[in-house]
């Protein structure tokens, strides 16, 4: 089987190249399990989505996408059993399960989510929006959150955080190219208060409602940021660093998705590589001065925030 590593780093670079930028700020060992995670769940994204590395978009039918579904709960059970695996994403996570302890409800969260693509759900509330957040990205911020040593629940739900604001970056980025497929995940109680019908939300006549709602998602988004900001205050330093980069780096996405206007959809957004490693150096400042408030940060609550219960499916806002 070929080298897990250089399998996992090719995956990452090809997938994410904003999150590959802070990867390479970790240490060695974080960065190698970090990557091996990616790769897994990029797999997963992808088989459910029938792309390659996070490209090429295919309309899959339900019946296609419940019996990919199907194999990778079946292929990441024999990973939580021992088992080996002959696929090169499905190896990386048994290392990674094997050295971290990462908990089988966390892979199978993660698989919840894409069931609620491939089931095609609608988003109906923003809680319905927010629940499909934590399981295809905030659960993936829990797990890279255990791979950097953290324990403290805290902690992990500001890194849940994280992932979520990444989401709603990402929903805002693609609500042209997820439409093209048949899907949307604005809540369409904001759609229906812009006066979008969801039948009709491809014409060019609610463009710019679209836009208003996919606006506020990034005005959500910095909630989520702000939380995510003070976890990484007790994260060790490089992996502060790295996170913080990423943090900067893909929240600019959203920022620039807002300032485009009804042309921000013309062409994938992106952060030009000046500004990602601009945002480097900024994303050590930052984790330096969140490190320097630990102890100021410790008191600030998180209140007003989706939130995984502890026990059970149960789903909630923290209000």
């Amino acid at each position: 089987m070929q080298d897990l590593a250089a399998y996992s780093e090719t995956t990452i670079k090809q997938g994410s190249n904003s999150f590959a930028r802070a990867a390479m700020l970790f240490d060695a060992d974080t960065r190698n399990s970090v990557m091996m995670l990616y790769a897994w769940c990029r797999h997963c994204d992808d088989v459910i989505d029938g792309q390659e590395l996070g490209h090429g978009l295919q309309a899959l039918t339900v019946q296609q996408k419940l019996q990919r579904l199907d194999m990778l709960r079946r292929e990441t059970e024999r990973v939580c059993a021992g088992q080996g695996s002959d696929i090169p994403a499905f190896a990386a996570l048994q290392q990674v399960v094997r050295k971290h302890g990462i908990a089988r409800r966390h892979l199978f969260d993660l698989l919840d989510g894409f069931a609620m693509d491939a089931d095609e759900v609608r988003f109906v509330t923003l809680d319905d929006t927010l629940r499909y957040c934590y399981h295809v990205a905030g659960v993936v911020g829990v797990m890279m959150a255990r791979i950097m040593g953290a324990e403290d629940e805290d902690v992990i739900h500001r890194a849940s955080d994280l992932g979520i604001a990444f989401q709603l970056t990402n929903i805002s980025r693609d609500v042209m190219d997820d439409l093209s497929i048949g899907r949307c995940y604005l809540p369409e109680e904001w759609l229906a208060k812009k006066g979008i019908p969801v039948e009709e939300l491809h014409l060019p006549a609610h463009r710019e409602g679209l836009h208003a709602a996919a606006s506020d998602l990034v005005e959500l988004a910095e909630r989520y940021y702000a939380s995510a900001r003070i976890g990484i205050a007790h994260l060790p330093w490089r992996c502060a660093w790295a996170i913080s980069s990423a943090l900067l780096i893909y929240r600019d996405i959203g920022l620039l998705v807002r300032k485009g206007g009804i042309s921000a959809w013309d062409a994938r957004m992106r952060v030009s590589g000046g500004r990602k490693l601009w945002r480097l150096g900024h994303g050590g400042l930052m984790a330096a001065d969140a490190i320097r408030r630990r102890q100021a940060a410790n008191a600030a609550p998180r209140v007003g925030l989706w939130t995984r219960t502890v026990h059970g499916m149960q789903m909630s806002r923290n209000d």
